[in-house]
């Protein structure tokens, strides 16, 4: 499916009651242990110039090529298109951030844009703070049984489909290159590998998790949007522009999603740089842009 789609008239969804969802283990012993390599990280004998400069740009690759561009505005809501072949390079980096794989990260945050902030949401804003921020993921939430349903054009393509099944894999041979990297450079083997994976991880969820709690609290509302979604502009500078949350959740399949000029929006910069090298087509601008593409 390859044509630009919007999300799924789909409006089915359970009640979520925090109390009352199971726990998911793994996902909870996977968290515990991330961070607890993140603080081994940040020890003395690990820093470097290099450990820095790989954290920064491995955050760069996977919080902004990988999620917010790839899984987020290309993949969840096809605000653009591009090859095919570039389409899974930057599902691939989107699947190096270790927020599920390209299917599961969609299904659910299309189920969100159907149900935000109501009952249904399985990171409900009012449910307060922690639950939206991080609490959520550690549950076995309701949304996750429609996956399937809301995902219909990714589970076309295999690649996504081996993605989804085997994305925690892709941290074995980032970690041998980072070891190697350290071992040639001098700068340590287990230093860039702590920098380039646990500590930059820790770094992209909670990134990513303001824009799911930060930005439905603080924040100023520009557009009707039907939820508390808001503008909050230290979130988009941690996010290469997802912090404009209630202009998306008013206009959810704009590729743009700073409207004014301060509005900064880093990832808005790499799609039209796509476009000028003919990479990005089709690229799709809402209405008080009075931008359309061609």
């Amino acid at each position: 499916m390859r044509a630009a789609i919007s999300l799924p008239a789909l409006k089915q969804g359970v009640k979520v009651v925090p109390g009352r969802l199971p726990f998911s283990a793994g996902t909870v012993l996977f968290m515990v242990a991330i961070h607890a390599l993140a603080l081994v990280a940040l020890l003395p004998r690990f820093w470097s110039p290099t450990a820095l400069l790989v954290l920064l740009g491995l955050y760069w690759l996977t919080a902004c090529v990988g999620v917010t561009l790839g899984y987020h505005r290309l993949l969840a809501h096809r605000a653009f298109q591009v090859p095919r072949w570039l389409e899974l390079v930057i599902a691939t980096c989107g699947a190096l951030s270790c927020q599920h794989g390209p299917i599961d990260w969609v299904g659910l945050h299309r189920h969100h844009h159907l149900h935000s902030d109501d009952p249904a949401d399985h990171h409900n804003s009012h449910l307060g703070f922690w639950w939206s921020h991080f609490a959520w993921m550690l549950h076995t939430v309701p949304a996750k049984q429609y996956v399937r349903q809301l995902t219909p054009d990714l589970q076309q393509i295999p690649y996504h489909r081996w993605l989804n099944r085997n994305f925690l894999l892709l941290q074995l041979p980032l970690a041998a290159a980072l070891y190697g990297l350290g071992q040639a450079s001098g700068a340590g083997g287990w230093a860039l590998v702590l920098w380039g994976i646990p500590l930059r991880l820790v770094f992209v969820y909670h990134a990513t998790w303001l824009v799911n709690s930060a930005t439905h609290r603080w924040g100023y509302v520009s557009h009707r949007s039907g939820d508390s979604s808001r503008n909050n502009w230290w979130v988009a500078l941690l996010t290469f522009g997802e912090g404009w949350h209630n202009n998306h959740h008013a206009y959810p399949s704009s590729a743009r999603m700073g409207f004014r000029w301060w509005e900064l929006d880093f990832t808005w910069w790499h799609i039209q740089m796509l476009g000028r090298l003919g990479l990005a087509r089709r690229i799709r601008l809402a209405a008080p842009l009075h931008s359309p593409s061609p």
